[in-house]
């Protein structure tokens, strides 16, 4: 049986790593996925994902199916993908358009979309049936700077505490305006845990990013927010050096024309509790979602996001940064991926937190605040 830390146990001086069974217990995983991601608001990509009425995305997590879907009327819908009738997948493709309605394959139950149930065949007959007391099981979907993020709690907390710290300065950054130019996906075998710990600190950034180390120093910038939903802060770019590109050079225009002159040299890293890390470039944003599969695995998809003009300008190359962060990302995944074969090991036992890895200390805090609900 797993043994779960209280946060009150963790101190915020000399912080220690977590022990092994964090990475690799069943018991421990299946209660961060039922207290976590079951209650958490979860990041599931950009609201032009589905930019028409009838367009659709699947999401796969902790084995539920969920539809978010544009409904007629322009908002956006999310449902479980489970029929009222008898509890059938309405539908298998990722991704995909509906025409008018969302249709069972079993028995042609039929829904609006909107989730209400509009076509039940032979159910006429039965006595007190009524379509309104069968609609699709509905979900909480919100949207915040372009990012659509789902809550699959019967009582959800309210969205706008985790990002309060943050809403400022995303406001700066024209994220409803930016456009998607790539996503990469990525099966990492290392824990969910390990590798948002991993992006919280450039304490390893030395020995595992030579390149990143020559755009910008690894002890350069300062933390702003260190406590909460949402944890990070910025790192200062080299003199001479307009982006994290492969180049050194800028592959877009500016994000926002009215971006904050300090704001050039720098680039911005936060995690959002639980699955969302947020990359602000002032040539372009990158943002991860975390997927995971099993103590051991996780699904990651990779976005970079672009200022129109520099997807129309043939003298942008948004490549080069897509290219330099894909190289990046996979230095990440593999170390981590080392990591995971270290803490489930036998002698493995926590070890101490450096002065430069607060925010995954401060990370570890808010997994075991959410595991105690």
């Amino acid at each position: 049986m797993a043994t779960f830390i209280k946060r009150a146990e963790v101190p915020l001086d000399g912080a220690m790593t977590l022990p092994g069974e964090y990475y690799k217990s069943p018991e421990i995983f299946s209660r961060e996925i039922e207290r976590i991601f079951m209650r958490g608001w979860l990041c599931v990509g950009r609201e032009d994902r589905v930019p028409r009425p009838g367009d659709y995305v699947l999401q796969e997590i902790g084995g539920e199916s969920i539809i978010v879907v544009r409904e007629n009327a322009g908002r956006l819908r999310a449902f479980y993908n489970v029929c009222r009738h008898r509890g059938t997948r309405l539908c298998e493709a990722h991704q995909g358009k509906f025409s008018g309605t969302i249709q069972c394959p079993y028995h042609s139950w039929a829904y609006g979309l909107d989730g209400h149930l509009i076509g039940a065949p032979s159910t006429s007959d039965l006595p007190n049936f009524n379509k309104a007391d069968y609609p699709l099981h509905a979900i909480a979907i919100e949207v915040w700077q372009g990012f659509v993020f789902i809550n699959l709690a019967e009582t959800p907390d309210p969205i706008e505490p985790v990002f309060e710290g943050i809403a400022e300065r995303a406001a700066q950054y024209n994220l409803p305006n930016l456009k998607v130019h790539r996503q990469i996906a990525y099966d990492v075998a290392a824990n969910w845990k390990l590798l948002i710990q991993n992006y919280s600190e450039c304490y390893h950034c030395s020995p595992v990013h030579p390149a990143l180390a020559r755009l910008t120093p690894p002890t350069s910038g300062e933390n702003d927010l260190y406590e909460g939903p949402t944890l990070g802060g910025y790192m200062r770019l080299n003199d001479g050096i307009g982006s994290m590109t492969m180049t050194g050079r800028a592959c877009g225009v500016p994000v926002a024309a009215d971006l904050p002159e300090e704001d050039h040299d720098r680039v911005y890293y936060y995690s959002i509790f639980p699955n969302m890390l947020l990359s602000l470039h002032p040539d372009y944003v990158m943002f991860h979602t975390l997927w995971p599969v099993d103590a051991g695995h996780t699904r990651i998809l990779c976005d970079w996001l672009f200022h129109p003009d520099s997807l129309a300008r043939p003298e942008f190359n948004p490549d080069d940064g897509v290219d330099f962060w894909d190289m990046t990302n996979r230095q990440d995944w593999h170390i981590c991926e080392q990591s995971q074969l270290g803490v489930v090991s036998r002698a493995y036992v926590p070890g101490p937190y450096s002065s430069r890895e607060c925010l995954s200390a401060q990370f570890d805090r808010e997994v075991l605040k959410a595991l105690e609900k």
